[in-house]
This record gives structure tokens, C-alpha cells and sequence, in this order.
């Protein structure tokens, strides 16, 4: 590892020792004005959420996205300020913090059905509290992008699974255990609006235009015959927690043709992002891959 990885490595882990410190609402607080900040100056970061909503909410007027993308940079700013809490806290503490929602009972039921189930949790507030709460209470499999820096894999990967996750690698070692756990009716977690780099997906609709969608999540379920669900996490004010929403997946999903599939899943995304949308992760770049003929949003 070179000298300038290990430092990068102590100074995030050292934030991350020190945020843990802080009770949840004051966390947040500081995680909002990093936000501000990040609205207040010209940067990259900035540039790609006011991209992302200028395309997504054309319906809106300028003013409403401009509310919009500097509610979004707040919340990422809370995002970034929680990953020492979410970590490293102690399971009863962490766990205090969530509230399940009525529509939560789906998780529950789908799971003694037997088939397998497959859950997708689009990137909402904080979508890792999901895989850590319900592996708490089933086995569960993850798929995981490893980090582009190596030297943080380790330390992702205790986090992760500190509740009893098992964590499966976008690789083709990683997908034969998702495909493996489902058939033994155990439960599989994917992050499903991610872009799988050119050739790796195909086009689907996502908020009018196209995006480039994995396929994995609809030939699990096509596939396995396994029950498909949605679940995430809405951040709530105050410091107050976090409150866990599911709803059915649409048959469709699980179904042919794989145009269909991948449009109802992205409709679904869209529905839970309406939510929280502020909440939304719209600082990643999810129309990074265009198709041929088509311009870049960025």
C-alpha cells in the first residue's frame, strides 16, 4: 500500500471514530452545512445533482429545482456525516433508530413464503441500514461493488456484515451465491440503480430518459422464481431515526421480455425515490453511459 493510501485510510477511519462520538441529531446538523457548502461554491459534485434533477423534473419550475438540488447536497452532507454511526455503532443503539413502517410486514411474510427473496433497495437516505437491519433478523446475501481504493475493501467489508450478512462481489464467483442463496429460499440484497459500465446493461427508461440498467436483478428473479420486493430507508428530521418503507415489486420484473423488466423496474425506482426525493443519491452519475447518438447530460 503506498504512503499516501495509508494516510487517506487513517483520515477517513479517524472521521469516522469521530463522528461515531456524536449523538445522531448533531451528526446531521454538521452533515447539512457540509451540504451547504457544497451548494454554495462551484463544484463537480454540484454540477452532477443539478444535471440529474434538471433532467429528471423538467415539470418543475427552475426555482423548484434549484430547492430541490440544494435540499439533495443537505442530504448527501447527512449521508457522508452518518457512515461513522451506521458502522460502528453498537447494534442495540443503531437499531433504536429504526422504525418499520406497516407496509414492512411484506418483508416479513415474503421471506416465509419460502421461494427466496429478492430485495432491491434503490440509493435512498441510508440504503445500508437495510441489509444491516434485516440481516440482523435472516440469512441474507449482498451484492457489492468492491471500492475503487483496495485498501478500503477490508474495513467496508467487516462493517457490512457485522450483523451477519454475506457478501457476494460483482463477479462471477459473486453472482453463483446470489443465484445459490435465493434457491435456498435465503434472502439477497442488490442496490439495483447503479450503471454497469458500457456493454454491461441495456437502455431503459428512467425519469424520461435512457439508462443504462443491469440486468442481474431481473434474471435472479426470472430465473429463481423468487418473491421480489422493494425496501429502503427514509431519513427523518430531527435526528429522529430512520423509518424503513416496502412495497411489492411489479410482477413484471420477474418476467419476459427483458425491456419490460427493466422498465417496470426503473417505474418502481422512480416510485419509491418519490418518498424522499431530496434523499435521493443524485450525485452519482447515473447517465454516465449514453446511448450511441445521444448527448451527455453532464
Amino acid at each position: 500500500m503506498l504512503f499516501a493510501d495509508k494516510l487517506r485510510l487513517r483520515a477517513f477511519l479517524a472521521f469516522l471514530q469521530v463522528s461515531s462520538r456524536l449523538p445522531l441529531r448533531v451528526i446531521q446538523f454538521l452533515g447539512a452545512i457540509g451540504g451547504a457548502a457544497l451548494n454554495a461554491v462551484p463544484n463537480r459534485v454540484r454540477a452532477t445533482v443539478r444535471a440529474n434533477i434538471d433532467a429528471c423534473f423538467p415539470h418543475l419550475t427552475a426555482q423548484q429545482r434549484q430547492r430541490l438540488s440544494r435540499d439533495s447536497l443537505r442530504e448527501l452532507g447527512k449521508t457522508i456525516a452518518e457512515a461513522g454511526a451506521i458502522w460502528l455503532w453498537p447494534k442495540d443503539k443503531l437499531f433504536a433508530l429504526i422504525q418499520e413502517s406497516k407496509s414492512c410486514r411484506l418483508f416479513h411474510d415474503a421471506y416465509k413464503d419460502g421461494r427466496g427473496l429478492l430485495v432491491i433497495t434503490p440509493h435512498i437516505a441510508v440504503w445500508e441500514l437495510v441489509g444491516l437491519f434485516y440481516s440482523s433478523l435472516y440469512p441474507v446475501t449482498v451484492l457489492y461493488r468492491p471500492p475503487h481504493r483496495p485498501n478500503l475493501e477490508p474495513f467496508l467489508c467487516r462493517s457490512r456484515s457485522r450483523f451477519g450478512a454475506r457478501l457476494a462481489p460483482t463477479s462471477s464467483k459473486g453472482v453463483r451465491a446470489l443465484f445459490t442463496a435465493l434457491n435456498r429460499g435465503e434472502v439477497v440484497g442488490i442496490l439495483p440503480d447503479q450503471d454497469p459500465g458500457k456493454g454491461n446493461g441495456l437502455f431503459a427508461p428512467f425519469f424520461g430518459h435512457s439508462a443504462n440498467t443491469m440486468t442481474l436483478l431481473s434474471r435472479l428473479a426470472h430465473k429463481t422464481g423468487a418473491r421480489v420486493i422493494f425496501a429502503f430507508a427514509e431519513r427523518l428530521p430531527k435526528g429522529e431515526g430512520f423509518r424503513l418503507h416496502c412495497f411489492p415489486a411489479d410482477s413484471a420484473i420477474s418476467e419476459a421480455p427483458l425491456d419490460n423488466s427493466l422498465a417496470a423496474l426503473n417505474a418502481q425506482i422512480e416510485q419509491a425515490i418519490a418518498t424522499a426525493p431530496a434523499q435521493y443519491l443524485w450525485a452519482y452519475k447515473r447517465f454516465k453511459t449514453r446511448p450511441a447518438g445521444e448527448g451527455s447530460i453532464y
